[in-house]
């Protein structure tokens, strides 16, 4: 809920500007450029367009991806442009981030027959990036309503939910911890994935539609109140995504050095200059997800020599996909699995080495060996997971909204048990904590605050 804090990067070998100017450049560029015309063409005409697609069950949003595909065959990039954002408002977003590999391509019937799936993600960017780039909103507003809605969070799920109810004719008012909108999409994801400020652009895109408000670094619990706009608004949307970070529970944990991993990709995504930005010679990241993949491959690209990742469990009980983890290691990143930290230790004030104690799985548990190694560190990362922060909702004094494993309980239309008051995205008790399910959530939950103002 608050500001990303200014990591102080401060030790014996941690430098900024340790590549040529131009390798900051070429390290950060695009990893999947948009395909051409022609390249297209022929992607489009391998799908099968099947008639009980497996590919539109496995999708979140529910695109209709044989119907997409089928008019970008037919050279009507538009109106597959059209067909997906009327699914999913951030279809270009989710074209570069989602983990296609294991949702819509995974279930590719060009994937089981032939271990080559459509590349419905690139195709999904070639007819979404035309429409975004249009000075013009493709989608038009419906007759206002005179109802009034906050949204807290301006992340995908928060600006899904203000977009689907500014097309239903709703004012809404969207409140933003941060100085900007976007969400992890602007903040928390690796830079080469949305480069080029793509975030922003399409934040702008969203709300184009009108009919939003945006007022950023206002933080609820800080300069909101949940019962204030609970009285100021006919209804309050709540995602705020998980702004807090596991602990790693270890000695040596608060040591210069030991930094959140989201934090510093925050500050590596709102850089002007990479090539300012110190990074160590010798990086160590713990955790297995998403987050920790990309701080590994960017401090890697940022011109560190060894980046060495260290998750508790095997390869296949990690969160990031088969995919991320072989892309990591393509990108000069080691795994190392099976080990978890029990010391970081430091030299002249400053972490010099992470100490791990060798796990297995016995009667069903995650237990230590005994056996122990180090691994040299100048910085280490924790990416251990992120958590909700419920204090913004105590201080309300609001017994009534229940909890659920440490996140927002909602029923099948989103409601929390506050009446009048709905959420979605990763702050709720449901869903894998991915992009294109916090848009779908928001899109679902704005449907349910139009049935209700509207009786």
């Amino acid at each position: 809920m608050t500001q990303t804090p200014e990591i102080k990067h401060e030790g014996p070998d941690i430098v900024s500007g340790r590549l040529a100017a131009s390798r900051y450049a070429e390290n950060f560029a695009d990893i999947h450029p948009p395909l051409a015309r022609e390249q297209a063409l022929v992607e489009a005409n391998r799908c099968y367009f099947c008639y009980d697609a497996p590919c539109i069950e496995a999708c979140p949003t529910g695109i209709d991806i044989p119907g997409f595909i089928k008019k970008i065959a037919t050279d009507n990039v538009a109106g597959a442009g059209m067909r997906i954002l009327e699914a999913n408002i951030f279809g270009g977003a989710c074209a570069r981030v989602c983990p296609t590999e294991i949702l819509c391509e995974g279930a590719c019937v060009r994937a089981a027959q032939e271990g080559d799936p459509i590349a419905i993600g690139r195709l999904q960017r070639y007819a979404t990036d035309p429409i975004l780039a249009r000075a013009s909103h493709p989608f038009a507003r419906g007759a206002p309503t005179g109802k009034r809605i906050a949204v807290v969070g301006g992340g995908p799920a928060g600006l899904s939910c203000a977009h689907r109810l500014a097309q239903l004719g709703h004012q809404v008012a969207v409140f933003e911890a941060r100085p900007r909108l976007g969400g992890l999409n602007e903040y928390g994801v690796a830079e080469y994935k949305v480069p080029d400020r793509f975030a922003r652009r399409e934040v702008d895109f969203i709300l184009g539609i009108g009919g939003i408000e945006a007022h950023a670094n206002q933080a609820l619990g800080r300069d909101v109140s949940l019962a204030q706009l609970r009285q100021d608004y006919d209804a309050v949307f709540l995602g705020m995504g998980l702004a807090g970070v596991k602990a790693l529970e270890c000695e040596g944990e608060s040591l210069p050095g030991v930094a959140n991993a989201v934090d510093y990709i925050a500050q590596l995504r709102s850089a002007e200059d990479l090539a300012r930005l110190p990074v160590g010679r010798r990086v160590v990241v713990i955790g297995g997800g998403n987050t920790a993949i990309d701080i590994a491959v960017q401090t890697r690209r940022l011109g560190a020599d060894e980046v060495t990742l260290v998750y508790r469990r095997g390869p296949e009980m990690m969160g990031a996909t088969s995919h991320e983890q072989e892309f990591a290691q393509v990108n000069g990143v080691t795994i190392r699995h099976w080990a978890k930290p029990i010391r970081l230790r430091a030299e002249a004030g400053h972490v010099a080495a992470a100490e791990f104690e060798t796990t297995r799985i016995e009667e069903g548990k995650l237990v230590g060996t005994g056996a122990a190694f180090s691994l040299p560190a100048d910085m280490v990362f924790k990416a251990i997971g992120q958590s909700f922060i419920a204090d913004p909702l105590e201080t309300d004094r609001l017994d009534a909204l229940e909890l659920r494993h440490g996140k927002i309980e909602v029923d099948d239309q989103f409601r929390t048990t506050v009446r009048g008051v709905w959420a979605g995205g990763d702050c709720v008790a449901r869903g894998l904590d991915l992009t294109v399910e916090a848009v779908e959530q928001g899109k679902r939950a704005a449907h349910s605050i139009d049935a209700a103002l509207k009786g």
